[in-house]
């Protein structure tokens, strides 16, 4: 078996999902996770595959004849689980007024310190009572076991200080 990584991004219409099913089907692929959303008018999904080594190379091009269609896909090799070593995954939340650098200022912070995004979720939101744009993250970290709980919490709150935002650190549920 092979593992393929597929990128999708084109317009968003009814049906998107049904297309890549059908070809990893149509090639006896199994679908063993993705992410999709529509945003900005645009359908955005990232899927893997698992399939039979002998279909490899069908796939890929049934795959790519998608762009036909006015799809941009890319299809990679998979190499199996990203090696993380030892460590742990927490869930981070943060939430506060909207203003550019939030993300930039966030993921420098985790890369300083050796830690891994392994999901991140954005929206903004209408604030209930100003209606100010509010941003929300919600984040899955891997963090490596050198790094301490205590020491990431004070770095991000100071850094959620100086952001003006709110974040919480959880143990991740797992299972």
């Amino acid at each position: 078996m092979d593992s393929l990584v597929v990128t999708v991004i084109g317009p968003d219409r009814p049906g998107l999902v049904s297309l890549l099913s059908d070809r990893g089907k149509a090639h006896g692929a199994s679908w063993e996770e993705s992410r999709m959303a529509s945003l900005a008018g645009q359908f955005a999904g990232i899927v893997h595959f698992q399939v039979p080594s002998a279909q490899t190379a069908a796939l890929t091009a049934a795959l790519q004849e998608l762009e036909s269609t006015g799809l941009r896909v890319v299809v990679a090799a998979g190499t199996g689980v990203a090696p993380q070593g030892a460590g742990r995954v927490l869930k981070l939340e943060l939430v506060g007024q909207d203003r550019p650098g939030i993300v930039r200022d966030i993921s420098r912070v985790l890369a300083e310190l050796g830690i891994s995004i392994q999901e991140l979720t954005t929206e903004l939101s209408s604030a209930a009572m100003s209606g100010e744009h509010l941003f929300n993250a919600k984040a899955l970290l891997h963090v490596p076991a050198g790094v301490a709980t205590a020491e990431l919490s004070r770095v991000l709150e100071a850094l959620a200080n100086e952001l003006m935002v709110d974040v919480t650190l959880d143990e991740a549920k797992t299972g």
